[in-house]
């Protein structure tokens, strides 16, 4: 373990946000996500919810602020609902961390899984809700003057 990085935060997980540049996004699975048909790089994280990840990453990395939509998640398909309160607890872990983040965008399942091929990694959790994934991208990191 290290000082300072959350117990959540795997040594594999902890490499590829340290790899992933500026502009590259990261998709955080439900544990339902089909994550090794859209990536060649995922990264287990079962048993961990959606919330805690995204408390121990977001104190690690930050959100690309040069784009008006650097959160992404899935929209319900047509006849189906989305639990509020899943985007909630999201929320509330980015606006922890960077609550300068523009609202989360929706968008449509088949796009969502076209990003999320596009993306440097997935992490399949363990979050077992409707609709709990949701793509991150990662910002430039601040350099001290």
């Amino acid at each position: 373990m290290l000082i300072g990085v959350s117990p959540y935060i795997s040594p594999e997980l902890l490499t590829a946000l340290h790899r992933m540049g500026h502009g590259d996004e990261i998709v955080l699975s439900d544990s339902f996500f089909p994550g090794d048909t859209f990536s060649q790089r995922v990264i287990r994280a079962d048993g961990i919810g959606i919330p805690d990840l995204l408390n121990g990453i977001l104190r690690l990395i930050n959100i690309d602020d040069f784009v008006s939509d650097p959160v992404i998640m899935m929209e319900a398909v047509p006849g189906d609902s989305l639990d509020p309160e899943v985007e909630k607890a999201y929320r509330a872990e980015i606006d922890r961390h960077w609550p300068a983040t523009p609202p989360i965008r929706r968008i449509e399942r088949y796009a969502f899984y076209e990003r999320a091929r596009q993306a440097y990694a997935v992490v399949v959790t363990g979050q077992r809700v409707k609709y709990g994934n949701i793509i991150l991208k990662k910002g430039v990191v601040p350099v001290a003057e």
